[in-house]
């Protein structure tokens, strides 16, 4: 008597799911177009959010930065950061600036670029910019040295449009981020 009841729920079940599918065949249709579409637009958000061409630049409190042994007044060190972390593709790029003057520092490639004021925009929590290594803006430098100092790196170069020398201490990339 039991096995018969569970054989009939069984037929109960199956019919109706055979009766329901076709109802709920376009229900199904909707629900994946929608998820579909949901899908495309937080791609779509992601890919403003992170645009290639712009770049978040986060303050480096532990820089320095001197110009012919002497501390400027205003002075600044900015480095390309992702979500409060150092940006290990642009590493070698460093936000300078000078008085009312960026200067943009490729450290790897030796070379500095002039950065327009009206090209960098204050942030909450930093800077923002887009692709500031123009070649037309290129500095004529020469003696670009390196030292490892103990916790820091020291950069020197001349900056060939005032003959000063630059002088700019970083700490390795290992003590900026916050999770050390």
């Amino acid at each position: 008597m039991y096995s018969d009841f569970l054989v009939n729920l069984s037929a109960a079940v199956h019919s109706t799911r055979a009766a329901a599918h076709p109802k709920l065949l376009p229900n199904y249709a909707l629900l994946v177009f929608l998820l579909l579409a949901l899908g495309l637009s937080i791609a779509c958000r992601g890919a403003r959010a992170g645009e290639p061409g712009r770049i978040h630049w986060g303050s480096v409190d532990q820089a320095q930065v001197k110009v012919d042994q002497t501390t400027p007044l205003t002075w600044g060190v900015y480095q390309a950061q992702k979500k409060d972390k150092p940006d290990k593709k642009l590493s070698n790029l460093v936000l300078v600036l000078i008085g009312h003057r960026y200067l943009l520092v490729d450290l790897k490639g030796k070379q500095v670029y002039e950065v327009p004021i009206a090209e960098v925009q204050k942030q909450d929590d930093g800077l923002e910019s887009g692709d500031l290594a123009a070649s037309s803006r290129a500095l004529p430098t020469s003696d670009w040295t390196w030292r490892n100092v103990g916790p820091a790196e020291l950069y020197h170069v001349t900056l060939g449009d005032y003959g000063l020398v630059l002088q700019i201490t970083l700490p390795h990339p290992y003590l900026i981020s916050p999770y050390f």
